[in-house]
């Protein structure tokens, strides 16, 4: 089991996807095999939840893809208005309107032979909107996950800025695959001083006497549910701390959590062969839950009126 198991729905095997504003059954849906983000990895991308008939956090995500197309010096060529738009017609396409997860993937585009220089690049970003039904298994919510410490670091950010949200994701599948061999659920991975740092899909947070800590977010992606829980916990008059820790105190926390877009707050219970507190769902991890889950409904961004 893992932080992204979901209910498999059948009706996600006919659904329409967005390219580049034009709707494809999902058997017609491709890109040419000169894009970028094939060649590559040349790209960035987001995935959000639509909820109650309102996608979640939308400005948050939209903001945080303008900021990593911005660093990769590529002009998406639309405007967030433009591309939320798009998103909501996809949705509505499929007659959707909650439990969905959306999958936003923009890449530099087109090539005119397979090399690296974004001079070679023919055509404008390639934009691709894939909705799904899906949502997390009912155990995710309950079933304590298991870590393992792998020896893939997140790198420095004059390496690969692990803040941007990038396509080129080989150092999380390799730290997933390292995990997975250990026969955990998700990789805790360390920073380049040996701190911890995030896990390789979500982020990590642990809770020691009744605080809450989480990595500086020096080597870890700007998540936007990390976020959302820090700003939770300080509602909730819980302290929650951005702090430099290690596994010395991870082994000794009272209980641990990760944070994500597809499945919110699911608790940890063993890492590294060690059981935190008693190995089950805690109870600060269980009220962040509840918390989470009306912060969620509070934000969401409805339609445009037609």
């Amino acid at each position: 089991m893992g932080t992204h198991d979901y209910l498999d729905d059948p009706r996600n095997a006919d659904i329409w996807i967005d390219i580049n504003g034009d709707l494809k059954r999902r058997a017609e849906a491709m890109v040419s095999v000169f894009d970028s983000g094939f060649i590559l990895g040349d790209g960035v991308w987001e995935g959000i939840r639509l909820h109650n008939g309102g996608l979640a956090f939308l400005g948050a995500h939209l903001g945080r893809l303008w900021e990593g197309a911005k660093a990769i010096d590529m002009d998406l060529g639309l405007t967030k208005a433009d591309l939320a738009a798009r998103i909501f017609r996809a949705c509505a396409a499929n007659a959707m309107t909650t439990g969905v997860h959306i999958r936003l993937m923009v890449t530099r585009g087109v090539k005119s032979t397979p090399y690296q220089h974004p001079r070679v690049t023919i055509s404008g970003p390639t934009i691709v909107i894939i909705p799904e039904w899906k949502a997390a298994t009912p155990e995710t919510a309950t079933r304590p996950l298991t870590l393992f410490t792998v020896h893939v670091r997140r790198g420095p950010a004059d390496v690969q800025d692990p803040k941007l949200n990038s396509h080129s994701k080989l150092n999380c599948i390799l730290a997933c695959i390292q995990a997975d061999k250990a026969g955990a659920d998700e990789a805790l991975m360390l920073d380049p001083d040996g701190f911890v740092a995030t896990c390789n899909s979500v982020h990590f947070f642990i809770v020691k006497k009744g605080e809450v800590w989480t990595s500086t977010g020096d080597y870890c992606l700007a998540g936007i549910t990390r976020a959302n829980v820090l700003a939770i916990a300080d509602e909730a008059g819980i302290t929650a701390r951005e702090r430099r820790f290690s596994l010395t105190d991870v082994y000794s926390a009272d209980e641990a959590f990760v944070t994500g877009t597809f499945a919110g707050v699911a608790p940890v219970g063993v890492i590294d062969g060690r059981t935190l507190g008693d190995g089950q769902l805690g109870p600060v991890t269980q009220k962040l839950q509840g918390l989470y889950g009306s912060y969620l409904n509070r934000h969401l961004t409805q339609p445009p009126a037609e």
